[in-house]
């Protein structure tokens, strides 16, 4: 059943992951950093702690060369949305709690502890990038600020790649690459940071399953 999940959950946030990301259960810079990275890590750290809200559109890059598009929505602590466009049929949410991976066309799902999931980085309360995780690499350049992570996850280790705009500090895109060596990105736009939510957006239904097997 882990494996199921994790390969489902993993078509969006790479073959963790994320993803995107991340319950990264090793601590502390693997590397020395200078002053300036430091200092960019830190105020890394501070626009995501600013972002409580935020919504937009993704486009996710397979490994294999498949695109998938959709809409996303997040409430941190805790919360995001992930609608896959047509044909895809994946819908998932985070509650705070659990994490569903739902197949809108089977009318099915797996649930997991959210703390099990590659999204608990993302989506805790308080981000520190240089305690909270194993940053391996920090590229300062004109336009752009890439943080490499090595993420070791209860479903698989690999590197994580972010890429933020170097001006604001917005995240741009995420890389994962796994223990084979393939990537799996997913880029987001039309971002809007701290706007109005739905908490009806990232409502699971927990008896989905039971109700689907009486049918």
């Amino acid at each position: 059943m882990l494996t199921h999940f994790a390969s489902r959950l993993g078509k969006f946030i790479g073959r963790p992951v994320m993803a995107l990301v991340l319950a990264i259960s090793v601590a502390g810079p693997a590397v020395a950093l200078s002053e300036t990275e430091e200092k960019t890590l830190q105020d890394l750290n501070s626009y995501f702690n600013s972002v409580k809200t935020m919504h937009g559109d993704f486009i996710q890059f397979g490994p294999d060369g498949s695109q998938s598009d959709g809409k996303f929505y997040m409430a941190r602590p805790g919360k995001v949305r992930f609608y896959y466009n047509k044909p895809s049929v994946l819908d998932i949410v985070a509650d705070g709690k659990s994490v569903s991976v739902r197949d809108r066309k089977l009318n099915t799902q797996d649930i997991w502890p959210l703390g099990q999931t590659p999204l608990r980085f993302l989506l805790s309360d308080t981000i520190d990038l240089q305690k909270d995780t194993n940053v391996t690499n920090v590229m300062v350049e004109e336009d752009l600020v890439t943080v490499t992570i090595f993420d070791k996850t209860k479903f698989n280790s690999g590197t994580l790649t972010l890429i933020f705009d170097a001006n604001d500090y917005a995240l741009k895109q995420w890389t994962v690459t796994d223990q084979q060596g393939y990537d799996t990105s997913v880029a987001v736009y039309n971002v809007v940071s701290n706007g109005p939510t739905n908490p009806d957006l990232f409502k699971i239904d927990y008896l989905a399953n039971s109700r689907q097997s009486r049918n």
